[in-house]
Parts: C-alpha cells; sequence; structure tokens
C-alpha cells in the first residue's frame, strides 16, 4: 500500500486550495490567533486571496511536512477533513513560511499560516 499523500494527491489538494483562493471561498479555523498571525505579517484580510494564490505558486508536493496519512482535524467546522501542512521558503512573505489547510465543499479552510516556528 502506498503512503498517503502522493505527490499526485498533493499537486490536486494545492490545485484546489488556488481555485478556491481565486474564488474567495476561503475560511479561517480560528480566525482571532490567525488574523493575528497574518497582521504580524503584514497581511490585511482583504488581500487574503491574492497572497494565497501566490504562496501556492511557490508550493509543491516537496514541502509538505504533515503527517502520512493527513492528520484529521478536531476543530468543530472542519471535524474529520484532512489537514494538509507545508513548511517552504517563500519569496512571496520573506522567509520560512507554515501554512496548513483543508478543503471542504470547494472551500479552502486555513488552519496556520506564519513564519515556521520550529
Amino acid at each position: 500500500m502506498k503512503k498517503r499523500p502522493s505527490h499526485h494527491e498533493l499537486n490536486g489538494k494545492l490545485k484546489m486550495a488556488a481555485e478556491a483562493a481565486a474564488s474567495g471561498l476561503i475560511h479561517l479555523v480560528e480566525p482571532i490567533p490567525i488574523l493575528a498571525d497574518l497582521t504580524e505579517l503584514g497581511i490585511l484580510p482583504e488581500d487574503l486571496p491574492e497572497v494565497i494564490a501566490e504562496i501556492l505558486l511557490e508550493i509543491g508536493p516537496k514541502h509538505y511536512k504533515g503527517s502520512k496519512p493527513p492528520a484529521k482535524s478536531y476543530e468543530v467546522p472542519i471535524k474529520g477533513c484532512e489537514l494538509y501542512a507545508f513548511t517552504w521558503r517563500s519569496k512571496a512573505l520573506g522567509g520560512l513560511m507554515y501554512f496548513k489547510f483543508t478543503l471542504k465543499a470547494g472551500v479552502l479552510w486555513i488552519a496556520s499560516l506564519h513564519g515556521d516556528r520550529n
């Protein structure tokens, strides 16, 4: 049995995330801490779709840092959804970044977007 997620699966998730962002279908799992992280990065909430589109062009399967198979969320709005976590050096945001998301009914749910905290 192959380990999940495969490169093909991750490419698909990143593509679906980009499509959701381009359509403005973005929700924050925990708005207050995520908005605080965005503020720290100098990102205004209204600029989030554009920023997400830009960072998704930088991220590929090789940047996947989540568990195999992907962990499932315990947060109420996305309970049971698989979480995809990525760490990469972002030109757009100027540093080592961490981005964790899931997709539910065509909506991109952001669980984390911040500088890498390793």
